[in-house]
Formats: C-alpha cells, structure tokens, sequence
C-alpha cells in the first residue's frame, strides 16, 4: 500500500508544466482555431510623441484613453498596459506609467516609450495603397453562358 502510494505521489511531482500559450496537445495541431487576445490601452509612437510634461489630466485622458490602472490610494499615477497574445507564440506587453503633480504631467516611463524612442519622427508618414479596379465576374452560371455564347454584353 506504500509502496502504491508513493508511485501515485512521484508520478504527480514529476510532471512538467505547460507553457502559458500551449495548454493541451490538441492546441498544437494545425487545424484548430485560435483566437488573437489584445488587451488594454494601445498607445502608438505618435501618441507617446504628443504627450508632454505639463499636461493636465484631461488632456492625457483625450490623448491615451482612459488608463487601464488606476491606483485609488495614489491618484497621481496612470498604468496603461497593453497585452497582445497571438496563436502559438509568446504574449507581448506593452507598458506606460505616467506621473502626475498638481494635476500636470511631471515624468512617464515605460517600454512603449522607448519603442516610440526608436520608431523616431519618420514613423508617422503615411502609406499610399493602390487598389485595382474592380471587374465584375459574375457566377459559376453567368460565366458559363458567357463561354458557350448565350449571354448578352450590357
């Protein structure tokens, strides 16, 4: 009975732990269905460009959105935190803290500011898409009448 007991207990202590973004076998199969999680505030590069010391609280409001984090005790700080995880691959965050004092910015930090940092002020330019015009085809039907000759041009 001991000896049973313990077999149980060691088989249970050594088993491995999942990673948070593989949680069953069924998950790594090609065909299943996993959905992308974005949580939070996104805060681009433009956005953290435009936010300056000196600031009022409503005008950070405008710029970044309601903070995801705010303290009740200390009411002079927004987190902003962003989560993004993607199918079979590790989760992002993102994070911005910004201070306030006497109702003005005084100082914020994170990595969404270094990520602005290094974007630098070319990444706000805008991309120009073509689109080819669009030609109507018609159905399975309209395209067979039109192959054998029986339908009529507009």
């Amino acid at each position: 009975m001991l000896g049973l007991a313990t077999l149980v207990l060691t088989g249970c202590a050594g088993r491995q732990q999942v990673d948070d973004y593989q949680k069953s076998v069924l998950e790594r199969l090609p065909f299943v269905y996993k959905m992308t999680v974005q949580q939070g505030n996104i805060v681009t590069a433009e956005q953290v460009a435009q936010l300056q010391p000196g600031m009022n609280k409503r005008q950070v409001r405008y710029l970044l959105g309601t903070p995801l984090l705010t303290d009740f005790f200390n009411s002079d700080r927004w987190d902003y935190v962003y989560t993004m995880q993607r199918p079979r691959k590790p989760k992002e965050r993102r994070n911005l803290t910004v201070f306030f004092q006497d109702d003005a910015v005084v100082r914020f930090e994170g990595d969404a500011l270094q990520t602005a940092q290094r974007a630098g002020p070319d990444q706000a330019k805008e991309t120009l898409v073509t689109v080819p015009d669009y030609r109507e085809r018609g159905g399975v039907i309209t395209r067979g009448l039109e192959a054998v000759g029986l339908k009529k041009d507009k």
